[in-house]
């Protein structure tokens, strides 16, 4: 590894600062022996005492060839002792010495020739275990070659946290020689990286001992200024055998393709939860606007910082779209959501406007050819062709828009809209990931949209022929004012088989009916509409209200269906009414100053049944008195019992309305969810006195 000079110039070395042992002289316990010109040991260091086993007072004076050398080594020795002396040139090598224990060990020897003032020769031997040498050497050559050779950058930075020492790789990752590395901080090699949790990291290892290990440090370097990388490195004190602090170790490992896979893979996984997250929250409704709402939140911010669902007007219309690229795109916008606050919102068309675009926009391209468009980097050009006009190219621009994708809407072959996503906070551009996830995510909305179509258009035709079943208007009768509502089923398209109808008798009677098919469908129409004919019939004939539930009875069970049915007829004259139930919920009777009440009626069991006679009940029905008949779907639900929903029923008409319309609605708004799945028949009635028209008493 290159190194730095630790002290430089000697006039750097601060005055008076005490030298540090070295740790690795410590390591090879070298001792040092002087000899005099006759071979004979003059000085005897301690290391020698321990590398030898010779005392000095055992040693000194002594010929060192006779105290260390075996005998038949001896002349050997003498000779090379003779030339150091002779030429004054040094010898080194390794050479069997006799222990003082007896033992034979192989020692390395440095020998030079020494002169004092006095012109005197002495010869100078350094001597270490050899053994102890060889690991040394080994392990040195071995950290060398692996330094230089290895792929991985090691580096070895001062106490002051600055480069001593790089290896080539190091080099090559920084981008810089090692000469540049040397006396540099990191942050100073390394400009184009925020360093500074790096560096006190760096600090705390060397405060603390604590290795840092495989911490992810992601940038750029001089070697690849235009790409980001990525790097493991760890960190670790230096200390040498007797625990003096050298500095701090690291080790740099490019791993940016695995960290690139890892990206990857977590994007994916993002990927795989958004599609699993779309897939539970688009289309919970069978509303094209709720379904347009739910795309543009599930894609933002995960996906887009700005996203906007627009939708072509013929097709909210149910008509075809004109596919002639002359002509502009009409749309509707259905939903806008933003990832944060952005002016980009004012840029875009808020919902329910409607917009026509030219074939120069990219909106409108994309629902022309059914394709996405992808715009990784925007620039002012294709602003010009996303935004609605240039004012709103400006905010857009002013908002740091720099990335647009957009998708067509695609259900049944058919382009519904498009769904149009930007990136501006966000700084990675889109990509063909992105498309594919966007094109997902409005696939599966666009199916939803397309059914909530077909929803609506299936639904308004049940509810015209239901509607078509039923009498417009009631008609106004001598004696009572009534009002009537029916309302179909909140979340099924199929047509109902309630309801209601009021038949002129003779000598002014009235009869008021309510009813119920159970079921839904054609079939449940198709009855409703028989049953509602042949009561008619029979009222005609002026038959009791027992005796033409009978009748009635009797045609149902042809018709393998059921039905429950309350009819009763009321006499102006008598201020009576009579009434028979099958299987019918009790109507409610509000006698004028006094309290709702349920009326006691035998229930009777619904029609076609078949076989149990029906029971007729008379009750006064005076000036002011008020009668209600409905159906189920008035006061069933889910969630309560059929006793505490009647109960709420008495309780809202035990309040006073300036009109029975009045009534109906409050009954209706207050008792009736939105998305019940029951359609419901209400008939309200009140008596008065006078022709129809007039005021009543009540």
């Amino acid at each position: 590894m290159s190194t730095a000079d630790p002290v430089g110039a000697a006039g750097d070395w601060p005055v008076g600062k005490v030298p540090q042992r070295s740790g690795l002289l410590d390591l090879l316990g070298v001792a040092a022996v002087v000899l005099d010109a006759d071979g004979r040991i003059v000085l005897w260091s301690p290391q020698a005492e321990t590398l030898f086993g010779y005392s000095a007072q055992e040693a000194l004076g002594e010929f060192a060839g006779r105290l260390l050398v075996h005998e038949h080594h001896l002349d050997l020795v003498v000779r090379l002792f003779a030339e150091v002396m002779a030429t004054g040139q040094s010898w080194a090598g390794a050479f069997p010495i006799r222990h003082k224990d007896g033992s034979t060990r192989m020692v390395e020897f440095r020998n030079v020739r020494l002169l004092d003032d006095r012109g005197d020769y002495y010869a100078l031997g350094i001597a270490t275990d050899e053994a102890t040498l060889s690991k040394v050497e080994r392990d040195v050559a071995l950290s060398t070659r692996l330094v230089s050779q290895s792929p991985i950058g090691l580096g070895v930075l001062d106490t002051d946290l600055r480069y001593l020492a790089v290896n080539p790789a190091l080099e090559r990752i920084d981008g810089i020689s090692a000469r540049e590395h040397l006396g540099r901080s990191v942050h100073e090699v390394l400009p184009f990286i925020r360093t500074e949790a790096l560096e006190a990291a760096l600090r705390r290892v060397l405060d603390t001992g604590r290795p840092l290990v495989d911490q992810y440090v992601v940038g750029r370097t001089l070697a690849d200024p235009e790409n980001e990388h990525a790097w493991s490195v760890s960190f670790y004190r230096l200390e040498d055998p007797g625990g003096r602090i050298l500095g701090v170790a690291g080790v740099i490992v490019d791993v940016t393709d695995r960290h690139r896979a890892a990206g990857e893979a977590a994007r994916a996984r993002r990927r795989l939860a958004m599609i699993a997250d779309g897939s539970a929250r688009i289309g919970t409704t069978l509303e094209v606007e709720q379904t347009a709402h739910e795309l543009a939140e599930v894609t933002v911010p995960e996906l887009a910082d700005v996203a906007t669902v627009d939708i072509l007007d013929s097709f909210l219309d149910d008509r075809r779209p004109t596919s002639s690229g002359a002509h502009p795109a009409v749309f509707r916008a259905l939903a806008v959501h933003t990832a944060y606050p952005t002016e980009a919102a004012r840029a875009v068309d808020p919902p329910g406007h409607i917009a026509s675009y030219g074939a120069d926009r990219l909106v409108t391209q994309c629902v022309r050819t059914g394709r996405p468009i992808l715009v990784r980097h925007v620039d002012e050009q294709s602003l010009a062709r996303i935004a609605r006009d240039p004012e709103a190219a400006a905010i857009l621009a002013r908002a740091g828009i720099h990335s647009y994708l957009a998708t067509p809407l695609i259900a049944r072959g058919e382009v519904l809209g498009a769904l149009g996503l930007t990136r501006g906070r966000n700084p990675v551009p889109f990509d063909e990931d992105d498309l594919t996830l966007a094109a997902e995510l409005a696939d599966r909305a666009a199916v939803s949209m397309d059914n909530a179509r077909l929803y609506q258009s299936l639904r308004d035709t049940a509810v015209t022929l239901q509607r078509s079943l039923l009498p417009d208007r009631p008609p106004q009768r001598a004696g009572l004012e009534i009002a009537t509502r029916y309302r179909p089923a909140g979340t099924t398209n199929e047509v109902g088989g309630d309801w209601f109808d009021v038949i002129p008798l003779a000598g002014d009677q009235t009869a008021l009916v309510v009813g119920d098919v159970m079921g839904s469908g054609t079939k449940a129409a198709t009855t409703m509409g028989r049953l509602r004919t042949a009561t008619g019939t029979l009222a005609d004939l002026d038959m009791p209200p027992a005796e033409v539930l009978r009748h009635v009875d009797r045609i149902t069970a042809g018709l393998d269906q059921y039905a429950t049915c309350v009819y009763a007829v009321h006499d102006p004259q008598r201020a009576v009414c009579r009434i028979a139930a099958a299987g019918h919920l009790p109507p409610v009777l509000i006698h004028s100053g006094r309290p709702p009440e349920l009326l006691d009626l035998p229930t009777g069991i619904p029609l076609g049944v078949g076989g149990v006679p029906f029971e007729e009940s008379t009750f006064a029905l005076r000036p002011g008195d008020r009668l209600v008949l409905y159906t189920d779907g008035l006061v069933e639900t889910r969630r309560d019992t059929i006793d505490e929903r009647l109960d709420r029923l008495l309780d809202l008409l035990d309040r006073p309305d300036p009109s029975l319309e009045d009534t109906c609605d409050r009954l209706l708004d207050a008792l009736r969810d939105p998305d019940d799945a029951d359609d419901v028949a209400l008939l309200i009635a009140r008596a008065r006195t006078g022709p129809p028209g007039t005021a009543g008493d009540g």
